[in-house]
């Protein structure tokens, strides 16, 4: 980059910039931390000789732990897209208006998981439910390394509840089911031909005013080899949506051929199974008792309102223990 004329050619350069990102990613926390090493070493060994410092090297060692704790997670992101922001989709499953509220709870919570860790949520595409909740919607989240962390919450999600829909107060089961694809900018050559693309447009349904409701500013594209599609109705433009629905379709269609290149067991899109019982990666009980409980990694927590309030940071950070296990296992 300190190279002189090294942005006369800007598609090279943004390539060499997506490729420092997630090396940054790695090689500046741990110059920090060795850093850190060397001068809580030095702590250490001054409290040695003044017990006043005894405190003081504590708390210093908590904070390094927690240091330390993050750098394992982010060594964790090292496939070629984790450092990407992410699309994360959310479909209501088996389980009528109980699954579309289910599924806006879900989307609530990827929210604010987004927003405690400082990142962007924007919601692109949404298709509300008549009676309550929503039928799918698709967010933008925006942050450094968004789709490495989120990556393992795709599947399907199970909520059990006394439902506020029933009159008699009954248990109920829902089902809904998320995707989470990365964000493919200039790096990643995707080659989409434009015979092979199918692109319809439709009227933006639900709230959104009467610019949407009365005109065809929704674009879907459909890739006609695979069946994968894309869409977008939550800009006024057509052509905001066209570009946005184009973006979505292309990560997505890279992300099966990544899949088919690291011939992962996991199956997304139309591979992973029927969105109902016996498919969930994770189940959230509210009654009888309470308990939320990922089925891949056996991690469990019986806050599941905090865990609804976007505090799914253990969850994700398993997966990834997990992930890289098996990967380390395959080397």
């Amino acid at each position: 980059m300190g190279q002189p004329g090294f942005w006369d050619n800007p598609d090279k350069a943004q390539e060499v910039i997506g490729l420092i990102k997630p090396l940054n990613g790695l090689l500046k926390p741990y110059e920090e931390l060795a850093e850190q090493g060397g001068n809580l070493q030095a702590l250490a060994e001054l409290s040695d000789e003044d017990a006043s410092l005894d405190a003081e090297l504590d708390a210093e060692l908590n904070g390094m732990e927690k240091r330390l704790a993050d750098f394992e997670m982010r060594s964790m992101l090292s496939g070629p897209q984790d450092a990407s922001n992410a699309y994360l989709r959310i479909q209501a499953g088996t389980g009528g208006t109980e699954a579309c509220d289910w599924a806006e709870m879900l989307m609530r919570m990827y929210g604010r998981w987004a927003e405690r860790h400082g990142f962007e949520a924007e919601i692109v595409d949404k298709l509300d439910n008549e009676e309550a909740g929503i039928r799918s919607a698709t967010l933008h989240i925006v942050g450094d390394y968004a789709y490495g962390l989120l990556q393992g919450e795709a599947g399907v999600h199970r909520l059990v509840r006394i439902s506020p829909f029933d009159a008699n107060a009954r248990r109920q089961t829902s089902f809904a089911a998320v995707d989470v694809t990365p964000e493919i900018d200039g790096t990643i050559n995707i080659e989409v031909r434009s015979d092979e693309l199918r692109r319809d447009t439709f009227r933006s349904g639900g709230p959104g005013g009467q610019h949407q409701n009365k005109t065809e500013s929704g674009v879907r594209y459909t890739h006609i080899p695979t069946g994968v599609a894309a869409e977008s109705r939550s800009q006024r433009s057509q052509h905001k949506n066209d570009d946005m629905a184009l973006k979505m379709l292309k990560a997505r269609l890279y992300q099966i051929e990544e899949q088919k290149r690291r011939a992962e067991v996991e199956k997304l899109y139309d591979e992973k199974g029927e969105v109902a019982w016996g498919y969930q990666i994770r189940n959230y009980v509210l009654q009888p008792y309470t308990l939320a409980k990922d089925v891949r990694t056996e991690v469990q927590t019986a806050q599941v309102q905090n865990v609804l309030d976007g505090d799914i940071d253990d969850f994700i950070q398993a997966y990834l223990r997990m992930k890289a296990e098996k990967e380390h296992k395959k080397a």
